[in-house]
């Protein structure tokens, strides 16, 4: 296979920080590149070069981009087509070899980056009020192709992602799992020769993140696409990619077979401090909660059916299963944004019990401010710096020494250490890593004091390493100020490490609910697998 992208002596600054630092590397049509180090390593500013956005334009160093191109009618296509019929023309198609950033508005490179895919961490980006084939379709459509076709396409997509009894749903009733199929399938749907996918399954279960990587495995190799994936999990660059790299410090500092990458790596985790604490009196209960979602096409679709448990005071409680399984619906009607459709959720709130199901002042707009929650999808202000994200964006006023006092406390709550913190202050989320932001949106959570802090997924996009700082963080913060966690993750390793207690939801429904260990023994060994 021909070289599709090579990186040369690839430097980038932010400011006075330099991000990357002499990145050189090539990747092959049809190879997958795992791409591997902890938060602020460089990987997702690395991807966003060769996308090739503004802002992350290189401060020195090429990336090229060797195609077949057709002059004629401007299709481009992996290399190794080099002297053949152009598919859409017959018109022989010729080698370009040319600097991704010296010309950036020119025809050739707005040709070239319609063929350059990408999948965000975190970013779901879809239409919600679309179904999940009409999502897809969008992209079929606005190249030129009749609806007819259009639609064909779009199932052929949607089957590949085993998404098949989903595709009349619409997109914003679907799990965070779900929707991640349905944005690979409109990635795919652009025909690209390069994929960038960044995170692509660090929030999914092991179940759905190897549908994923199996699907990416094969529009590789069957259509030589080449794809950069990063990711915190050693097991995703293990499982998906046939050759890695490892970043430090903007540096690469390993690369080979994926396995030496790895070992390589996670010789630098740390160890979990767990402090053991007696919970207090229940602060949650929930009993015969209910969601049911009806639908003109497919009738009632029941989300949670009959879910019953309680969790205490200073406890770290777990919800685990599956995606789909009705997670994130649970902790979105305990916060108070999703209603339920029958059973009770009652949260205390000093001696007094507040009943969600009921709107009003009186009742859940009373437990609401006292409820921080952090979901997959989370935004921070983009034009205000962090110390502006943390106090006055959200609506807390305080004095300015006040403010940098406690916006630095929480930070460290966080993950940060108290140099970074002060260092971070001044800083803009996109001068962050996607990890880094991920920290700071967990204190602009912890910031607002709640009693109850809710947190999906919440070491979806982290490294191992900047896993044991946050595993570490929210040990500190219910030993050190009491605070009650309850905790939605597939991540077992993160949930055994962390939680007191957990529950195992399938299909809607409480299978398991106890001490950590015990509950998950419940597991049947597919379910193991798969998170």
């Amino acid at each position: 296979m021909a070289v599709l992208i090579e990186v040369e002596n690839l430097v980038k600054t932010f400011g006075e920080f330099e991000i990357l630092r002499g990145i050189n590397f090539t990747v092959d049509e049809g190879e997958v590149l795992g791409i591997i180090g902890k938060s602020g390593a460089g990987k997702t500013v690395l991807l966003h070069a060769i996308r090739g956005l503004k802002e992350y334009k290189p401060t020195s160093g090429k990336i090229y981009f060797n195609v077949a191109y057709c002059q004629n009618c401007r299709h481009v296509d992996v290399p190794s087509r080099v002297g053949q019929p152009c598919p859409v023309c017959a018109r022989t198609m010729q080698l370009f070899r040319f600097d991704a950033w010296a010309n950036a508005e020119s025809d050739v490179q707005r040709d070239v980056r319609s063929r350059v895919a990408i999948m965000l961490q975190r970013t779901f980006a879809l239409y919600g009020d679309e179904r999940a084939i009409e999502n897809v379709m969008r992209n079929f459509t606005d190249r030129g192709y009749g609806d007819s076709e259009a639609i064909y396409k779009a199932s052929e997509l949607i089957d590949k992602v085993k998404l098949s009894h989903r595709m009349m749903h619409m997109a914003r009733d679907l799990s965070g799992g779900e929707k991640q199929r349905v944005v690979l399938a409109r990635q795919l749907a652009k025909s690209p020769i390069i994929l960038l996918a960044d995170e692509p399954t660090g929030t999914l279960d092991r179940k759905t993140a190897a549908i994923i990587h199996k699907v990416i495995q094969n529009e590789a190799k069957t259509n030589d696409m080449a794809v950069l994936v990063t990711s915190h999990l050693p097991e995703d660059i293990e499982s998906i990619a046939d050759r890695a790299i490892l970043l430090e410090d903007g540096r690469i500092i390993k690369e080979g077979a994926p396995k030496e990458v790895i070992d390589q790596f996670l010789s630098t985790v740390g160890e979990i401090k767990k402090h053991e604490v007696v919970s207090g009196d229940t602060i949650v209960r929930v009993a015969e909660l209910e969601k049911k979602y009806v639908t003109l096409d497919r009738g009632v679709i029941r989300a949670v059916s009959k879910v019953s448990f309680d969790v205490h005071e200073g406890e770290i409680f777990g919800l685990i299963g599956l995606s789909g399984a009705g997670k994130t619906s649970v902790s979105k009607i305990i916060a108070g944004v999703l209603e339920p459709t029958n059973g009770e959720v009652l949260v205390r709130v000093g001696d007094d019990w507040v009943d969600m199901t009921l709107p009003g002042p009186d009742n859940r707009g009373r437990a609401k401010p006292y409820i921080g929650i952090l979901y997959q999808e989370y935004d921070l202000y983009p034009f205000r710096d962090v110390l502006d994200n943390l106090t006055s964006s959200i609506g807390l006023e305080l004095p300015a020494e006040l403010s940098e006092h406690k916006a630095v406390q929480t930070l460290m709550a966080a993950g940060f250490s108290e140099t970074k913190s002060e260092s971070i202050l001044a800083k803009v989320p996109d001068e962050l890593s996607q990890g880094e932001r991920h920290r700071v949106a967990l204190a602009q959570v912890l910031i607002r004091e709640p009693n109850l802090v809710i947190l999906d997924e919440p070491t979806g996009t982290m490294d191992p390493i900047t896993k044991k700082d946050v595993s570490n963080s929210i040990l500190t913060a219910r030993t050190e100020i009491g605070e009650t966690f309850m905790i939605v993750s597939h991540d077992l390793d993160f949930v055994k490490e962390v939680c007191d207690r957990a529950a195992l939801m399938r299909g809607g429904k409480i299978i398991s609910v106890g001490p950590t260990a015990q509950v998950l023994d419940v597991l049947t060994e597919s379910e193991k697998a798969a998170t």
